[in-house]
């Protein structure tokens, strides 16, 4: 029997690399995609080999819906030479970009780059990819804890996760008929180099979310690797629709 394929969007680095290394440690093939680390992909694609499993990446621009269906074209050829096959087994809908600015200044442009590549691509590309979601299979999305507490500067950016976990609602109904269930994970802050590295740099911030988190410190990526590979383990299969916060219990 075939493994399960999970494809994991922004898998090159942070959350999304560290997703991909805990599902290929449980048996998951993994095609990540980039979009413009090159290396960084190869690099992950390499480990995960190095460590017996099978892995491929596939450039992909979450932001530009307008080249979804020629990298689902892509998607099928790499499946059908590298799997033989023609679905995959799980969507992780990991992609983002930062975009911490006051309410007063956010610009159109930035409110339009968040829009395109955190609701907008999440959207559209799961349009296009859901036909390729074997029946029985799994859609997870990324999230933010910001959706439920509020911290000044991440307006713009938290409204487009809010959409996405309302979205998951909307896609776990609709398609729950062909057995796919879809929920959200939303992190809380994290130390990788997102937003410039400044949760994982700023020493005065990193203390700050710690004082304010009930485990007392702040997240590392695998601590969400490992959320991820547990909600598409065989034993989360009934959960269905649900926004599961992994933040450690910050803001509580």
């Amino acid at each position: 029997m075939s493994n399960k394929i999970a494809l994991i969007t922004g898998g090159s680095r942070g959350l999304g690399k560290s997703a991909a290394m805990h599902l290929a440690a449980q048996g998951v093939d993994i095609v990540l995609t980039y979009r413009t680390k090159a290396q960084e992909a190869a690099d992950v694609v390499a480990a995960i080999q190095a460590r017996g499993g099978h892995a491929a990446a596939l450039q992909l621009d979450v932001g530009d819906v307008g080249s979804f269906a020629a990298f689902a074209g892509q998607l099928q050829e790499l499946l059908a030479s590298n799997w033989q096959r023609h679905s995959i087994d799980f969507l992780v809908n990991n992609a983002g970009v930062a975009g911490h600015a006051a309410f007063a200044d956010t610009s159109e442009a930035l409110f339009d780059e968040l829009v395109n590549v955190h609701l907008k691509g999440v959207f559209f590309l799961t349009q296009q990819l859901a036909p390729m979601i074997g029946d029985g299979g799994r859609i997870l999305n990324v999230s933010t804890g910001l959706t439920r507490f509020t911290l000044p500067g991440f307006a713009a950016y938290a409204a487009m996760k809010g959409a996405v976990e309302v979205l998951t609602s909307y896609l776990a109904k609709e398609l729950g008929q062909r057995g796919i269930a879809v929920n959200v994970i939303a992190p809380g802050a994290i130390e990788t180099d997102f937003g410039g590295g400044s949760v994982r740099d700023n020493a005065e911030l990193n203390s700050f979310i710690a004082a304010q988190t009930a485990l007392g410190r702040v997240g590392q990526p695998d601590d969400i690797g490992g959320a991820i590979a547990a909600l598409l383990s065989d034993n989360s299969r009934w959960l269905n629709g649900q926004r599961v916060e992994a933040s450690g219990g910050m803001f509580l």
